[in-house]
């Protein structure tokens, strides 16, 4: 009977009623596909014929773009619709129309008819493919009505070539057909639509004899046909099994059927496998092979957990899909569970093995009796028994089962008892008390010992107790012998309840153990991932992933990848990186090459010590992972499995992640250094070739007629001479102290100055570049000293200031100003020039930027005020820039350490 847990709706049911609440209140549109087998099928005119009915009904319904191929039943319908102009793209002579997905946004309706979802689209536009498109727009909140023929699906477009000999070239992803919220499937029997074709209705009559002899023949039409009804018919079962999850109901229901194959470490699990297999290829139907993990599982040999393992890799070789489920003590009540969620309607078994009864009786105290069980509860499930076709083994007679081999548990059962003896011995002389308090103190030790070490000790303490009861406690005392019949009564009560309390006992700390387990992977798994997601390199990945996998499993373990010349070689290993033999080399190899496990334990190369699984993110192969036990006989299971490939897959990640922000990283520094070349290239090659050219004029016109010029011009002539070679060796001294702040070896000579002593040399230096505007200087007569380089500093003030002269209009003022704040001057050059955007206030002082003014902008390096940032911040002070005063032209506030602190009356 189902628990109250089972029949609540599943928590994914919930998730899916949400997301389509959430299209309702604005994001994202519905999908719907017509389907068909082939084209003629009539998709296109049932899509319209729907978007009309809509579009009666009051739905906003706008036809992005539908093809007619000439029809005429189709063109007429699409007439009654309203319908975006399309977008003609120009390619290669030729006039092609595509869909407008800009006008499609903005029109914004509430249906879209898109036809043809698998069509590329021509070069140039926005996406490769329309199905691309329909996304963007099922974003944008749109409802979209789309078509889709069979072959154009991505999964069968291998299956789809073996049949009709046509590879297509166009396909949609299966992802695309998952997202859709309905799906309608358009029918048409292979005679009608070759009926069709022959009519002149799907091509245009010069076509149709080719189209029949190649795709459109009979049996081509037929296995088409059939690949579309199934895909129908497997997504009409997925929204079934939805609704059974999303509305607790209790399955199986009678629809498509499924078949369920239950292994475990008996010896006719491969046999399960087998017959299941063959059950499933004559009923065509999906099969699903399933194991059970309970605590006990921890428990078992070697070689049990192996044949479960084998049995279950040899299903996934036949095409089966492998489950593993997980009970803390009910597998029966896991399996039927799983078989309702999946809407099994078959079940596969062994048959119980052979035992005598009295075993029987034994064995459904000590373990639960799954295959009796299964029997009596799936009575809405029809149950196949397969016998294992091996004859048994003869048994001699009454088998114990395996029980816990560790000596410390049975020592604990013998002081366990002694202790309860000596606890029980004042207890019994006292009148008082029942005797039925001896009996509990002596179940009180079974329970403690088979709580701390498991079945078999517990088993020890209960026949250790019920000697000590009979011979202690029952008359005549300190012998085997009963004379009382209620003594000896009590003595079987006792041992069954012992039993019982040591069973459970047992069970509870498999249980636990199992939980450690779990909880131990999912700790250090978590410590892994921690590890791998602060790693700054490949390495540090790689060396996580080997630790973690050898500290983990309990193995060696080994991380190879390619070399240069593509031979995989150890690029970490833990404990120790090894020699590896010709058969292990070549597992490894095989893994790489072939994406697929390879070694100790799979079907290639299982002779090797090793195994081998590829170390893989999406499509590429970046090496293999291997494992090798220390116990040669261990195989994986299938936890252990899936612990190794989630790591395998952790590790991957990471390391793609680190190889692509390294390429990143790169790209930056390549990026960022093309610019500066290009920049700095541009500097030198226009605006430091200007002062040279000056000078050679200048001085060429004073060498070639010295005697046929005045001396007001030979002065004019070498004035200008002088200026322009003091801007081209500012040039290059700006050029000089951008190389030493970029590489930390510009150290500043600092000493008490005068800041009016530095703005008077400024000022003598930029005479002839300040001869068109006033140079006012606001210094406070109280202004203490500058605690500074005064080359530097002057350098800084005199790029400001030929800035400021370059940019403000002649006639205009520029000011020097300051004044101190706390142990800084704050000095404010000012300027009456179209002023800094308030965008780009601070990109002023980036390498080579200068702002945009139009062509006719003065020429600069775009240095100058880098160059002030950097000789300004090498005295721990600051530069910005801000809007000159009244709003009008730019001020550049320099803060700059001062000699001595200001009195309160300096500030």
């Amino acid at each position: 009977m189902p628990t109250q847990a089972e029949e609540r709706p599943a928590p994914e049911a919930f998730l899916d009623e949400a997301r389509i609440e959430a299209r309702g209140r604005g994001a994202p549109g519905r999908l719907k596909i017509f389907l068909g087998a082939s084209p003629g099928v009539g998709k296109t005119f049932a899509m319209l014929e729907e978007a009309r009915a809509r579009q009666l009904a009051g739905v906003d319904v706008v036809v992005a773009l539908v093809e007619t191929h000439g029809r005429a039943e189709t063109a007429a319908l699409l007439r009654t619709l309203e319908q975006l102009p399309r977008r003609v793209v120009e390619y290669r002579g030729q006039s092609l129309s595509e869909l407008d997905l800009d006008a499609l946004l903005a029109r914004r309706p509430g249906l879209a008819l898109i036809d043809e979802l698998a069509h590329s689209n021509a070069p140039g536009s926005r996406h490769p493919k329309r199905w691309q498109d329909v996304l963007e727009v099922l974003d944008a909140g749109i409802d979209v009505t789309t078509t889709l023929n069979i072959q154009h699906m991505e999964s069968l477009n291998d299956i789809v070539s073996r049949i009709t000999g046509v590879r297509v070239a166009e396909t949609v992803p299966d992802h695309v057909l998952q997202r859709a919220d309905g799906i309608e499937l358009i029918d048409l029997p292979p005679d009608e639509l070759i009926k069709r074709l022959k009519d002149g209705k799907v091509y245009v009559p010069q076509q149709v004899g080719r189209a029949l002899e190649n795709f459109f023949s009979r049996g081509n039409l037929t296995a088409l046909r059939e690949l579309a009804l199934r895909t129908a018919a497997s997504r009409v079962d997925a929204e079934m099994l939805a609704y059974m999850r999303a509305n607790a109901v209790k399955g199986p229901w009678p629809t498509q059927e499924r078949l369920l194959v239950c292994v475990n470490e008996a010896p006719v699990a491969k046999a399960l496998v087998r017959a299941g297999r063959r059950m499933a290829d004559r009923a065509r139907l999906p099969w699903i092979v399933a194991t059970v993990l309970t605590p006990r599982h921890e428990t078992l040999p070697a070689d049990a957990r192996a044949a479960t393992l084998d049995a279950l890799r040899l299903a996934e070789t036949l095409g089966a899909e492998t489950v593993t489920l997980h009970a803390e003590s009910d597998a029966v009540a896991e399996l039927l569970r799983f078989a309702r969620s999946r809407n099994v309607s078959r079940v596969v078994i062994g048959r119980p093995r052979t035992h005598g009864a009295g075993w029987r009786r034994l064995a459904r105290l000590l373990r639960e009796p799954v295959a009796e069980r299964l029997l009596d509860a799936a009575t809405d499930f029809e149950v196949t028994i397969v016998s294992d076709p091996r004859p048994p083994a003869r048994r001699g007679g009454f088998v114990w089962p395996k029980l816990d081999p560790d000596w410390r548990g049975y020592v604990a059962a013998v002081a366990a008892t002694a202790v309860a003896s000596l606890i029980a011995w004042p207890v019994g002389a006292w009148d008082a008390i029942p005797g039925g308090a001896i009996s509990a103190i002596y179940l009180t030790a079974v329970l403690v010992v088979g709580a701390n070490f498991g079945l078999g000790p517990s088993m020890v303490a209960t026949l250790l107790g019920s000697l000590a009861y009979n011979l202690l406690y029952t008359e005549p005392y300190y012998t085997l012998a009963v004379n009382n019949p209620e003594d000896i009564v009590s003595i079987l009560v006792f041992l069954v309840g012992a039993v019982f309390t040591g069973s459970l006992a047992g069970r509870l700390k498999a249980q636990v153990e199992g939980l450690r387990v779990a909880q131990r992977r999912t700790e250090t798994l978590y410590d892994f991932a921690r590890k791998i997601a602060s790693a700054g390199n490949a390495d540090d990945v790689l060396w996580a992933g080997a630790y973690h996998i050898a500290a983990t499993l309990d193995c060696r373990s080994l991380i190879l990848m390619p070399d240069p010349s593509g031979a995989l070689e150890q690029v970490q290993g833990h404990p120790s990186i090894e020699e590896l033999d010709p058969r292990a080399e070549g597992a490894a190899r095989w893994a790489f090459e072939r994406n697929e496990p390879a070694g100790s334990g799979t079907a290639t190369l299982p002779m090797s010590e090793w195994l081998f699984v590829p170390l893989a993110a999406g499509e590429k192969t970046l090496g293999v992972i291997g494992v090798r036990f220390k116990d040669r006989s261990r195989s994986l299971d299938p936890e252990t499995r899936r612990l190794l490939l989630a790591v395998e897959d952790q590790v991957a990640v990471a390391v793609e992640r680190v190889r692509l922000a390294e390429e990143l990283a790169d790209a930056r520094v390549s990026g960022e250094s093309e610019r500066l070349r290009g920049a700095l290239l541009n500097s030198v090659s226009h605006d430091l070739r200007t002062p040279p050219a000056t000078v050679i004029g200048t001085v060429s016109a004073l060498a070639e007629d010295p005697d046929g010029l005045s001396r007001a011009d030979r002065r004019e002539l070498a004035g200008t001479a002088l200026d322009e070679a003091r801007r081209l060796d500012r040039y290059v001294q700006n050029l000089l102290d951008m190389t030493r702040l970029g590489h930390g070896a510009l150290t500043p000579r600092r000493a008490p100055v005068e800041l009016a002593e530095i703005v008077g040399r400024v000022r003598a230096d930029l005479a002839r570049s300040l001869a068109g505007h006033h140079l006012a200087v606001d210094l406070p007569r109280d202004l203490p000293m500058l605690d500074v380089d005064p080359v530097l500093i002057g350098q800084a003030l005199t790029n400001v200031i030929e800035n400021a002269a370059k940019y403000a209009p002649p006639g205009t003022a520029i000011t020097v100003s300051a004044h101190a704040e706390g142990p800084e001057a704050l000095v404010a050059i000012s300027d009456e020039g179209p002023g800094i955007p308030d965008s780009e206030q601070e990109k002023v002082f980036d390498l080579f930027h200068r702002v945009t003014q139009g062509d006719g902008r003065p020429a600069g390096t775009g240095l100058g005020l880098a160059i002030v940032r950097g000789l300004v911040e090498a005295h721990g002070g600051t530069a910005r820039a801000l809007p000159g005063p009244n709003g009008r032209g730019t001020t550049i506030a320099l803060r700059l350490p001062l000699a001595t602190a200001p009195t309160d009356d300096s500030t």
